[in-house]
């Protein structure tokens, strides 16, 4: 009888521990599957942030869609974009990551009509105006977002360059003179020295009566650079263009001599498939214009919002926009893969702008101030 109970009680014991030991494996082959399907899961440093992730990751899964509007991003980067955001939280190649691109001025008035129709479709978007951006969030049309990506944006922060808990910038550019060396030798140093430097009708300037980006660039030049010398320039009858492409591709194609508001962006886009477009860094300095992300209060896809947010203010993700785009990172202590084209900021002798205290309201009043100057 001893014997039998002590077989019985072995066998008990046996089976209970194979029990244990299947469940511990399970659970490990478990928590190891979720962690290779989302590495974001397994690159969390504690065990509230990896629940934080977990659960968003979730919820985006049954969101099933992610809608983004920006005004730079090309295809090719948000393709390279949405792939490695899908990997890093484990999402299906089936999950829609849906983007827009469209100038400032059109994503901003999209956005106000979407809101005051009350039917948001968009989650994220990026557009750079920081004195509309200032507004949305005083509106409560921002929704608010501690994003731990946060915590490498301080500098930024700190130069009024985003609120920390509602938006940071994906990426920054600037609007600089630009020509093709093929055809223009160009020796300046000075916003000054792009008067009289090409023929009347062979200049482009940004179209600030129709672009937000344009405009605060204008509204940062007023603060460097005189009427007598805008009046200068538009005596050079420029033509008035809004896309950044079609003003790199007309120095391309010779025809424009030069650009007064280029992005270095499109310079270096172009340079790799075999242009040579140069552009001058300013040394009055260059009015920096950071490309801002908010997700909207009533976004339909929050959680995958969120998601997106961390990713493309991550390292990765920053590496991702700016070796595309070549444009310039706002994290702190990010070192720029491409600093001839994005250097870091501050590198950069940029113009001082109070963008806290320019409102749309006096926006419409320095537009009027172009317009009267170039009457285009």
């Amino acid at each position: 009888m001893t014997n039998t109970m002590t077989t019985l009680r072995r066998s008990l014991v046996l089976s209970v521990a194979s029990a244990v030991a299947v469940t511990c494996a399970l659970t490990w082959t478990s928590r190891a599957a979720f962690a290779q399907e989302a590495p974001a899961i397994a690159a969390a440093a504690t065990a509230e942030e990896k629940a934080r992730v977990g659960k968003l990751i979730d919820d985006a899964k049954k969101e099933g869609e992610l809608v983004y509007w920006d005004t730079v991003i090309q295809p090719e980067t948000h393709d390279a974009l949405a792939a490695a955001f899908r990997k890093a939280y484990g999402l299906a190649a089936a999950f829609k990551v849906t983007y827009n691109l469209q100038g400032t001025a059109a994503l901003a008035t999209r956005v106000e009509q979407e809101l005051a129709a009350g039917k948001v479709t968009m989650d994220i978007a990026s557009v750079a105006s920081l004195p509309w951006m200032y507004e949305r969030v005083q509106k409560g049309d921002v929704a608010q977002y501690a994003s731990p990506a946060y915590a490498k944006y301080t500098k930024a922060f700190e130069n009024g360059l985003g609120v920390d808990g509602y938006f940071a910038f994906n990426g920054a550019y600037i609007f600089v003179p630009m020509w093709n060396a093929q055809k223009l030798d160009f020796k300046g140093k000075s916003w000054k020295d792009v008067i009289g430097a090409v023929p009347e009708g062979r200049i482009s300037v940004g179209d600030a009566g129709k672009s937000l980006t344009y405009l605060a660039t204008y509204h940062g030049h007023a603060q460097v650079l005189d009427d007598a010398f805008f009046k200068a320039l538009a005596g050079m009858k420029p033509s008035f263009l809004m896309r950044s492409e079609q003003i790199a591709q007309r120095l391309v194609t010779g025809e424009d001599l030069m650009a007064f508001s280029a992005m270095p962006t499109r310079a270096y886009q172009n340079n790799q498939k075999g242009a040579q477009l140069k552009f001058l860094l300013p040394e009055e300095g260059v009015v920096l214009l950071p490309q801002s992300m908010i997700i909207l209060a009533k976004a339909p896809h929050p959680a995958a919002a969120r998601l997106w947010i961390d990713f493309v203010l991550s390292e990765q993700g920053q590496d991702i926009i700016v070796k595309g785009e070549a444009m310039m990172s706002g994290r702190d202590g990010y070192k720029s893969p491409l600093p001839d084209y994005a250097p870091g900021i501050d590198t950069l002798k940029l113009v001082k702008v109070d963008w806290k205290g320019v409102s749309t309201e006096m926006l419409k009043d320095i537009r009027g101030a172009w317009a009267k100057i170039f009457a285009p």
